[in-house]
């Protein structure tokens, strides 16, 4: 089902106008995005029989949005007794500088 080399590619362009879209329905002090280090996504995607990662929308109890990242199988399940990710430092406050992707 999955290779590990499925194509995600996308411009600039149309990224800008996704995020842009996100940002003008989610209002001014929405949540626009999160930040995972690269030894979390490295230990995510080293897991055995990891092909790629899966991300599910979720919510805190205080309302923040957050994203659940887990590793899938060439087959298309999810990894989901190993190791999961969350707790992504959140944008805002931690935006880096200002781009079209976080304007």
């Amino acid at each position: 089902m999955f290779t590990g080399n499925e194509d995600h590619d996308i411009s600039m362009t149309e990224a800008s106008r996704l995020t842009r879209n996100y940002r003008d329905r989610a209002g001014k002090n929405a949540i626009k995005g999160g930040f995972f280090g690269q030894a979390a996504m490295q230990q995510l995607m080293d897991q055995d029989g990891v092909v790629g990662i899966r991300y599910y929308y979720a919510q805190e109890n205080d309302g923040r949005p957050v994203m659940i990242l887990v590793g899938v199988d060439a087959n298309g399940n999810d990894l989901a007794d190993g190791f999961l990710l969350e707790r992504s430092v959140p944008c805002p406050p931690f935006c880096g500088y200002f781009n079209e992707l976080n304007s």
